[in-house]
């Protein structure tokens, strides 16, 4: 599938989406577009469904959403499109730690020097456009052993009272895995561009999002993952005994945050803040399994598997200061998120995707 790259001068006045053709960078041009801004979708489509989200950018918003093929290594095309640029939203990146155990320079290639080079085209060509960027909670690394947690109605939680509204943003970094440490090369990279170059930008640490147009896999996206195995009656594997918490964050409650970061940017310029679905959206792998069972009126095939190297027992963000600062909080509970992509999921899959489009129309 080939798409026709946009006029750099023409795009003088968009937002540029890095992975714009990803599940959480599709979802977020199309807010953009929704709410009557121009976006150009940057992807180098290497990922299954990217190609998908493209076609669909394109035919639901036309004109306002251009696609461009290029890839986040290219200083080139980074230059360009970045120079036209208003605002860049940077989430082209290299996501699987078991991607990054198979090939760590070319994780650092993406993760790392991607980053540096959005910051360093923004710093020498645009410096006053923003920079929103994804991070991830694994710069956290394990951040509790097995030990120090307890397991309480099924599912994990820490011991430390300094967690009882989630991980803050204070909490000591501690990189494990190399996509850990390419990510969190890259998060200390935006925000100190902030701090030397005076860039105005954000780092957004990303807990688990899920949503339409999210085609998981065991990697990444384990919500949808777990929904696709469920209803192609495949056997789902768990990591671990899963009794491990994770909250969970819708996307369009993500794209809000995102958008309100953006709109936000002279508060809060400089700043990291951790987003996901907060201790109300907090679950367990197993009570996953227990809604996905009712969703289905079938109990999936469930297989249990040693942990994985970084694997966190409980994961769940402080939301607080992302809140506060640009007023924003989730309002799509779990349940009521499963149904929804369970939804898309099951119509994208026996139909095609054709029915797909209604289904979003259809969103809270």
């Amino acid at each position: 599938m080939i798409f026709a790259s946009p006029s750099i001068k023409s795009a003088s006045e968009r937002i540029l989406v890095t992975g714009g053709c990803g599940f959480l960078g599709c979802n977020i041009a199309a807010g953009l577009a929704a709410r009557g801004r121009s976006v150009v979708a940057m992807d180098n489509l290497s990922r299954r469904g990217s190609e998908e989200n493209a076609e669909w950018l394109r035919q639901r918003y036309g004109n306002r959403v251009a696609i461009e093929i290029a890839d986040s290594r290219d200083t080139n095309a980074v230059d360009a499109l970045v120079s036209a640029s208003t605002a860049v939203m940077h989430l082209a990146a290299q996501v699987a730690v078991t991607t990054s155990l198979e090939d760590p320079i070319s994780d650092f290639e993406i993760n790392g020097r991607g980053t540096l080079n959005v910051l360093e085209a923004i710093r020498r060509h645009n410096p006053r456009a923003p920079v929103i960027f994804a991070s991830t909670n694994k710069v956290y690394g394990k951040l509790l052993d097995p030990s120090e947690v307890r397991r309480v109605d099924g599912r994990y939680v820490p011991d430390e009272p300094r967690f009882a509204y989630g991980v803050a943003e204070d909490t000591l970094l501690d990189l494990y895995s190399p996509y850990g440490c390419s990510k969190g090369v890259a998060d200390q990279y935006v925000r100190d561009y902030a701090r030397v170059f005076a860039l105005r930008s954000v780092v957004l640490r990303m807990s688990c999002v899920y949503g339409p147009r999210q085609f998981g896999n065991e990697d990444q996206g384990w919500i949808a993952h777990f929904l696709l195995q469920a209803i192609r009656r495949r056997p789902i594997t768990v990591y671990g005994d899963g009794h491990q918490v994770r909250d969970a964050l819708f996307v369009d409650d993500a794209v809000n945050a995102w958008i309100a970061a953006l709109d936000n940017i002279n508060g809060i310029s400089g700043r990291i803040f951790n987003l996901g679905g907060g201790p109300s959206n907090a679950i367990s792998l197993r009570d996953v399994l227990g809604l996905i069972a009712e969703l289905r009126d079938d109990r999936p095939d469930v297989r249990y598997a040693a942990w994985r190297p970084g694997d966190q027992p409980w994961y769940v963000s402080d939301i607080r200061a992302v809140s506060q600062a640009v007023e924003w909080e989730p309002r799509v509970p779990v349940r009521q998120g499963l149904h929804l992509i369970e939804r898309w999921l099951d119509s994208h899959i026996g139909a095609g995707g054709a029915s797909s489009s209604e289904l979003l129309e259809a969103r809270i």
